[in-house]
This record gives structure tokens, sequence and C-alpha cells, in this order.
């Protein structure tokens, strides 16, 4: 079979599976070991989803991740050192210890962090696409990622129709994990697919296998490439299956072992390992050293962030970043 996409393209984007994978590990054993506080949500299973979203943005782009968008975060320039000081909260990291691990981002460069899992983020993408628009700049897009369950919600409904009517560059990714927590989609919707949505808001729909990543790069570089050459709002809907509880706290006993032997059910990290030996001839070999060198980098941020400790209440100073900046520039 012959390569379908470049080669170092896909090896890239397997090695940010790779440490979003393992990073997730790590964090999933600190959370155990009461190092963090909050939820901690994994990302199993959703990896090739979520690195083709950062992987067809450009840096003047927005993206709007997700909880389990670990792999998206990493693509997008997020360092594993800035998404564990978060975790365990640096005041070295971006939100300088002070907020949720999964509400973490820059929004200067683009980087928005999560506000919500419910649809609430769409709105706020469409909000920054036309700050942009305002100021004239030329080229952009957003993504915003969200879950089956958001798309039931007012949310989600308003922020699309509003996207759709603007013709707004928006490329809304939606991980239908056939849950919403542990509420089937059954229960969710009375449509086959959630890509017919998109007929009723005037919308481009887009649906992939999000257990391929080759697949995954396709149709998000696709959707992204419409979007940002004016046609407006893309709907993506990636069939998949979170290979884990909702959050750590969670043992997702709901879903049945049939789902999970399904096609859905398949390992996306895995199926990229086998693509890679068979289609781009990446031996064994080299998959074990860049899995070697990416637990060591994990253990050295953890190291690292050990020893920034956690904020001095004494010393830190709690006013909001943005106030901060400007007292020290006034």
């Amino acid at each position: 079979m012959n390569p379908i996409l470049d080669k170092a393209r896909v090896i890239k984007a397997y090695r940010w599976m790779l440490m979003a994978r393992l990073l997730d590990e790590r964090l999933a054993q600190l959370y155990r070991a009461g190092r963090i506080f909050g939820g901690v949500f994994l990302g199993k299973g959703q990896e090739a989803l979520s690195v083709s979203m950062g992987m067809v943005l450009n840096r003047q782009d927005v993206y709007a991740p997700l909880i389990r968008d670990g792999a998206g975060r990493l693509a997008f320039g997020e360092s594993a050192l800035d998404a564990l000081r978060t975790c365990m909260g640096s005041p070295m990291g971006p939100m300088r210890g002070r907020d949720g691990n999964v509400h973490r981002g820059r929004p200067k460069e683009g980087y928005l962090p999560m506000i919500s899992h419910l649809g609430a983020s769409i709105s706020v993408v469409n909000g920054a696409l036309m700050a942009k628009r305002m100021k004239g700049e030329k080229k952009f897009v957003g993504i915003a990622s969200i879950g089956d369950g958001a798309t039931s919600t007012g949310a989600f409904h308003e922020a699309i129709n509003q996207a759709a009517i603007e013709k707004l560059p928006l490329v809304l990714v939606v991980a239908n994990n056939q849950y919403a927590y542990s509420t089937p989609t059954s229960s969710q919707f009375a449509c086959q697919s959630l890509s017919q949505k998109a007929i009723g808001y005037g919308v481009s729909d887009h649906e992939v296998d999000g257990t391929s990543l080759t697949d995954c790069l396709k149709t998000m570089q696709d959707a992204t490439d419409r979007a940002r050459q004016g046609e407006g709002p893309q709907l993506v809907i990636a069939n998949l299956l979170r290979l884990c509880g909702h959050g750590e706290h969670d043992d997702a006993h709901y879903i049945t072992p049939e789902l999970k032997a399904s096609s859905v059910g398949a390992d996306c990290l895995k199926l990229a390992e086998n693509t890679l030996q068979s289609d781009y001839h990446i031996s064994k070999e080299s998959l074990e050293i860049w899995k070697e060198e990416t637990v060591l980098e994990i253990n050295q941020s953890i190291e690292q962030v050990q020893r920034e400790g956690a904020p001095d209440p004494y010393h830190h100073s709690w006013k909001s970043l943005i106030s901060r900046e400007l007292c020290e520039h006034s």
C-alpha cells in the first residue's frame, strides 16, 4: 500500500499522540497518589482526532480544545512541562497555579482556556473570529472541540447558527465518543448521524473514522482549508470511543463489551503504530526509542515541577494577570 500522507507529518502526529497518551497515564498516577487535585480527564482513544486539530492550525488561528484534547494542545504548541505545571499547581505555569487543570491556555496566542465541555466555547471562538475580521486579518480559522453531548445544548444551537449567518471560518469538531458521560447517543438524538444536523444550519459537514490517524489528518485538513478559503463553517463528526471513563473517578461500567469490540472501539494509537510500520516502514525499534525518549521527557518535567512548589499565599500576586500587566507597564 502506498503512503497517502507525508511521512514526516505522520511521524510528527504520532509522536504527539504518544506524548499525550503517556502523559495522561502519568497524570492518572499522580492523581491517584494525591499529587493532583480536582478532576483528571484522559484522552485515551481520541488522540488521532485531537492531534489532527492542532496540526492543521497556524499561529494566527484560534483553538478551543476540550478536556480530552491533550494531543491537540501539544500539537498547537503547549509543552508537556506547562501541562504538568497546571495540573500540579505550579506558579510557573500559564495559569500561575490558580485555575483548574482543564482550564489552561494562552489566550493572547489563540489558545483558549476551556470554559465548559457543554458547548460554551463555540461562541467564544466565534467572538475571536469576528474580532479578527473587524481588525482586517485574513486567512485565519478557529477550531472549537466538543463532544456528542454538547450538540444537545442550546449553546451549540446558538453558536453554530451565529457562525453560519456570519459565515465565520469556524471548524466545529465533534468527538462522537458514544456517550455524554454515561448517557448513550441513542438517548441524545434521533438522527442517524450527527453530521445530518449540518443541513439545518446551512453548514458543510464531514464525517470521519476517529480511530484512523491518516483519515483524521486528511479530513481536518480539508475542513480547515474550506473554512480558510471563505466557505463558511464546517462541522466535523468523528466516530470513536473513549477508552476510559469520563474521568479518573469513573470506571465506565456502562460501556458494553460489544461496543468496546466494535470498530469504534479500536485504539487509535495502536492503529497509528501499525500504519507507521506497514505503510511508512518504521521499525519496532524506532517506536520503542520514541517511547523511551517521551517517558524521559515526562519524568524530567515532573521532577522540575516538583522543585517549583506551590504558590506562596503570602507573596503571590493574586491580581488578575491582565491587571498585573497593566500595573507593571503603567
